[in-house]
């Protein structure tokens, strides 16, 4: 079983605009650590993760805005963690909550089961 390392993205605002993920072409940086802040999951950490494909579960786009959609989508979407190949339950939960708390900066989303 893969060991999935959850997180807290950062951010510095939030939208409701469409949401597609972001590639990693898409950040105008290189610095994979910067760009894992914009991430739920990683496979190989977030201080130096080993790959941009190690990172799953964008929610925070290359502007830094946290997007109500992707957070939708990152707890039930097609998407979500739910569809996360190889995780563990407890990983499974650790970010539902993280997703469940990042939910709260939007009044009219409610993820809870």
């Amino acid at each position: 079983m893969t060991e999935y390392s959850v997180h807290e993205p950062t951010f510095n605002g939030t939208t409701d605009d469409d949401w597609s993920a972001p590639e990693e072409k898409d950040f105008d940086t290189n610095d994979l650590s910067d760009i894992a802040s914009h991430f739920v999951l990683s496979s190989s950490g977030f201080d130096d993760p080993d790959r941009y494909t190690d990172l799953t579960l964008p929610v925070v786009g290359p502007d830094g805005q946290l997007n109500k959609h992707a957070v939708e989508t990152a707890y039930s979407g097609a998407h979500s963690v739910e569809r996360v190949d190889d995780i563990d339950d407890d990983t499974k939960s650790d970010a539902k909550d993280v997703l469940s708390d990042l939910a709260d900066n939007f009044d009219d989303l409610d993820v809870n089961d």
